[in-house]
């Protein structure tokens, strides 16, 4: 368990600071889409294999669920949508991760899946540039797909700050 205060709710040991950066808006959006994605790798740090895939909510969500989960999500949007990637256009967004995938094999994949889409933002250029796949009949610029991946994978973070603290106590962002 977690440490407790005198008032007795627990401390926050995985607190990190937010970004401060704001030297222009790909920077700003860059760096808060990398602060979200530190988060949920460390939401599975030091944690065994039983606890990562361990089912505590009705849903079938779990830690190692949610990375799997995540790793999708960064190639659908960026290798797919912002990149063209055809490779992508049918991604699995299950959280059921098969029993014969590993959770190294998983951590590793969405780490990877994370550089894959950073040569994509990073050729994409500009906030301005818009996807070449359409998201709902319509191109959309670089900006709208870092603001709803950061703000998408935030809420995913926070599912998983919740599954930490129930498998042992750990808290914070």
């Amino acid at each position: 368990m977690a440490p407790e205060s005198s008032a007795g709710a627990a401390l926050e040991s995985q607190r990190q600071p937010t970004p401060r950066a704001d030297d222009g808006e790909l920077a700003t959006a860059l760096a808060f889409l990398d602060f979200a994605r530190a988060c949920l790798l460390k939401k599975v740090e030091g944690l065994d294999e039983e606890q990562l895939r361990r089912r505590l909510v009705v849903s079938e969500t779990t830690l190692l669920g949610l990375v799997q989960h995540c790793a999708a999500g960064e190639r659908w949007w960026f290798a797919h949508h912002v990149g063209g990637d055809p490779a992508y256009a049918d991604v699995d967004f299950s959280m059921v991760v098969p029993p014969e995938r590993s959770a190294a094999e998983v951590v590793a994949d969405y780490r990877a899946a994370v550089e894959e889409a950073d040569r994509y933002i990073a050729a994409a250029g500009s906030p301005e540039t818009l996807t070449v796949v359409p998201v709902d009949g319509e191109r959309k610029t670089l900006r709208w797909v870092l603001a709803h991946k950061t703000s998408e994978l935030a809420r995913h973070v926070g599912h998983a700050d919740i599954l930490r603290e129930q498998v042992d106590g750990v808290t914070g962002r």
